[in-house]
């Protein structure tokens, strides 16, 4: 047996460079001074922390002073709806589209509890927003809308918005959008003021940076209240000392990303899923929209978790897309979204590519899914997680 390693779960995180752990080390151990300090320490770290926040703020077209760093992505997303709310009273609608990541849903549904209505837009079955359904929703009821917030790239199915024409739709409403863009930052071209973006979330370590940093884009203007107090740090809103060495390693790592040969990575997805159909997968989401190097497939009639495993004990790491007693039972609301039938729920898995992947990495996958034994799932498996998901306990 070929025993190599094979990440293939880059949607989850990425291994991190050893160019960003040396542009990190010295902020550890020479270079540690509190940006808030006076001192040389304190104004060195100062220097560096806003040398950084350029950089951030660069790739996206914003400004320095409207990227906010924070702990990831889920805390980006937290600050800036519950920021809103907090900012502007009044307005209790909040638009979602039906995929998105559960950061921003558990946020919605926390707010519910506080008098807020959550609208989610529908979703055809490539995973693409229903433009018209946004529009009807706005055209009622935009006075009230807080914000709308919109995944740019889906971290299930990996399927594009069209994020240019829902912030056009938004600015002419005159509503606030939101986009989490964890899985898109440093990917795709992001370009804020063109796409009539308001408010956006970003994180380290999606693309080759530390655990435990990202940032919130504020576009300027936009009232946002902080929902963690004591400091003043990030223009008081995100209190707290900040994590110097991993915001040096985002912007390190943001950097490297550049020299990623994208296209070479696409045509190995390509390849994948090409193979992947012809062994009886089914392809999750948009083909056509889809980011570059994420695959989301369905075997019908297995357990997915089952074939985790049994890929793990090969080398190859992939993700359990579904499986409903694994830990990420909470994603099957995007499967479901855009009609995937319970069977295939439960027989799916995500596999997201990085540059160090070769066409033999890719034959070798195939071999060892096609040897995968592959048992009828269960007619009592299948009931029992179609009555939990209806009685929504997933």
């Amino acid at each position: 047996m070929r025993r190599i390693k094979l990440y293939l779960d880059n949607a989850a995180t990425t291994k991190v460079s050893k160019e960003v752990v040396k542009e990190m080390e010295k902020y550890f151990t020479e270079e540690y001074g509190n940006p808030s300090s006076l001192h040389e320490l304190g104004e060195n770290a100062n220097k560096v922390l806003n040398k950084a926040r350029e950089v951030i703020a660069k790739e996206i077209g914003a400004k320095a002073w409207e990227i906010i760093f924070t702990s990831g992505g889920t805390e980006s997303d937290n600050l800036a709806i519950q920021g809103l709310a907090r900012a502007y009273l009044k307005k209790k609608k909040i638009v979602v589209s039906s995929i998105e990541h559960s950061a921003v849903l558990e946020t919605c549904e926390f707010l519910k509890t506080s008098g807020y209505e959550i609208i989610k837009i529908p979703v055809d079955c490539g995973g693409c927003v229903k433009i018209d359904v946004l529009h009807d929703v706005l055209n009622k009821h935009a006075k009230d809308v807080l914000v709308v917030s919109i995944i740019h790239v889906n971290n299930i199915i990996g399927t594009i918005q069209n994020i240019e024409e829902i912030g056009k739709i938004c600015r002419k409403k005159e509503v606030l959008f939101h986009t989490d863009a964890v899985q898109s930052f440093g990917k795709l071209n992001i370009d804020v003021g063109k796409m009539n973006i308001d408010l956006l979330s970003a994180s380290g370590h999606k693309i080759g940076g530390p655990k435990g940093v990202g940032c919130l884009y504020v576009r300027e203007g936009v009232k946002i209240s902080p929902v963690i107090f004591g400091g003043g740090q990030e223009r008081g809103i995100r209190n707290g000392t900040e994590n110097v060495p991993a915001i040096i390693g985002f912007a390190k790592a943001l950097s490297l990303s550049k020299k990623i040969n994208k296209e070479n990575i696409r045509k190995l997805r390509d390849k994948l899923i090409a193979n992947l159909e012809k062994i009886g997968g089914k392809i999750n989401g948009s083909k056509k929209n889809r980011i570059y190097n994420n695959v989301h497939v369905s075997f019908s009639g297995i357990e997915s978790d089952s074939l985790v495993v049994f890929l793990s004990q090969r080398g190859i790491y992939v993700s359990a897309g579904s499986a409903c007693d694994s830990k990420k039972e909470k994603e099957d609301h995007v499967l479901r979204a855009i009609g995937v039938k319970d069977k295939d729920v439960l027989g799916s898995i995500r596999i997201t590519l990085n540059e160090n992947l070769s066409e033999r990495d890719i034959e070798f996958v195939i071999k060892e899914i096609k040897r995968f034994p592959k048992p009828s799932l269960s007619h009592s498996k299948l009931m029992g997680y179609s009555a939990r998901f209806q009685d929504g306990n997933l």
